[in-house]
């Protein structure tokens, strides 16, 4: 697979170099086809070129897996004033699946991860779990802390797309940063694969796949796992979820009321097809900021199906699913107010918000949390003003290109987690 993903690379980015744009498409799926132009390729790539000037040389393609149908492609372009890098998702025919571009260190084979110093990876032991049932079980790693006693636990929950149980991405592991980070403070932490990962391909051919599939099923059996383990407190078992698994943990506390409380992390409350055209025009914006943001032509595609998921009724048939998201999963969270059942759980929430997040934003999301849950007790809302959506600290405008670098969660995140799961297991013993 790493050899298609290879070739796809080279051959894109030397039709880049050709300003042969609309063959780019003949060599992506369908679902990017429909969403990207050419044109939307062709910007980015001529500005660039104005800045570096023309491409001296294109390097050698480096690729990785990313899971099941996923390959990341690295290539290096380097231009007379500068150079630049190409990070290409390809799946497993070969179809080019996403692109970006990133500053040059990201076309870099990926670096072995490293913990960051708030871990002691002395004070807790790791073992092999495997989370929920078959057809759909999925592989998990539970952190246990050396304790003579049970400990209190959280379940992790990632967010979009089909992620590993570290939601790995590029060099950075968030979700392990999270469990070694939390385990190294006393608290067992189980974090697992994605169904969408493990099972990424039998889940395609499902018609029905709704949130409760992806998130709710999942979530509810780890929480199970946990409250049957010794070393658990079973009154003690927490679920943190980021970003759309933030914003869906309210729904697991639903389901599981044995769940003792919540932590969201950059949990949206903006419905996600509105959100997803706020975060193109965030994007357009950084890249042209003179631009006529309505005359974008892929924001005019993104915004014409976002439009079309307010009108999808349940006898919809035939119709392509809008912004390549099945119809049944669009009709399962549209119907779904994530404030509205965390107002009702009567569970103790921690909300936690990055104030340099252009993807779930102050303005656009954390509002809703703090209006709709106004006066509630055992709420509490945190702001960390210099994280961006991965809970890493920077400054000025974030953008995609910062996720690259090796770095960590924000240690004053884990800090935050990890004294109020443990205040919260004191106040109830």
């Amino acid at each position: 697979m790493q050899q298609d993903a290879d070739a796809t690379a080279e051959a894109v980015t030397r039709l880049m170099e050709a300003d042969r744009f609309a063959e780019i498409e003949e060599l992506s799926n369908p679902a990017l086809r429909e969403q990207v132009s050419a044109d939307a390729l062709r910007e980015p790539w001529q500005e660039l070129i104005t800045t570096y000037g023309p491409v001296t040389q294109v390097g050698t393609p480096s690729s990785e897996s990313a899971g099941p149908n996923n390959t990341v492609a690295r290539i290096l372009v380097t231009c007379e004033r500068g150079a630049f890098a190409v990070l290409m998702s390809v799946d497993d025919a070969g179809a080019l699946q996403g692109l970006q571009f990133a500053p040059p260190e990201a076309a870099e084979p990926v670096a072995a991860w490293r913990p960051a110093s708030y871990v002691d990876p002395a004070s807790f032991t790791e073992c092999e779990v495997t989370v929920d049932s078959e057809p759909w079980a999925t592989p998990g790693t539970l952190s246990l802390p050396n304790s003579p006693r049970p400990v209190p636990a959280v379940v992790l929950v990632s967010g979009s797309g089909p992620a590993d149980r570290d939601a790995t991405i590029g060099r950075n592991k968030i979700m392990k940063d999270l469990a070694w980070g939390l385990a190294s403070q006393g608290i067992a932490v189980l974090r697992f694969d994605k169904v969408t990962h493990t099972h990424g391909k039998a889940l395609a051919d499902i018609a029905d796949f709704t949130v409760v599939d992806e998130y709710v099923n999942p979530a509810v059996a780890a929480v199970r796992l946990l409250r049957d383990h010794p070393s658990v407190d079973a009154d003690q078992v927490f679920v943190l979820g980021h970003s759309q698994g933030g914003t869906v943990a309210p729904r697991i506390a639903a389901a599981e009321p044995a769940v003792a409380g919540l932590v969201v992390l950059a949990g949206a409350t903006q419905p996600l097809h509105r959100a997803i055209v706020r975060q193109y025009r965030y994007l357009a914006a950084l890249q042209d900021p003179e631009g006529n943001l309505d005359d974008d032509p892929t924001i005019q595609e993104i915004t014409r199906q976002a439009a079309l998921v307010d009108g999808l009724a349940s006898s919809t048939s035939g119709q392509q699913p809008p912004l390549g998201i099945p119809i049944s999963y669009w009709l399962d969270l549209r119907g779904y107010d994530p404030v509205a059942v965390a107002a009702q759980l009567g569970k103790p929430l921690l909300i936690l918000q990055g104030g340099r997040d252009y993807q779930v934003t102050v303005t656009d999301d954390l509002v809703g949390w703090q209006t709709g849950l106004a006066g509630h007790p055992d709420v509490t809302i945190r702001v960390f003003p210099a994280d961006n959506h991965l809970f890493f600290s920077g400054s000025g405008p974030s953008e995609p290109a910062e996720y690259e670098p090796a770095q960590h969660v924000d240690d004053a995140v884990v800090v935050d987690v990890a004294q109020w799961i443990h205040q919260r297991a004191d106040t109830s013993r």
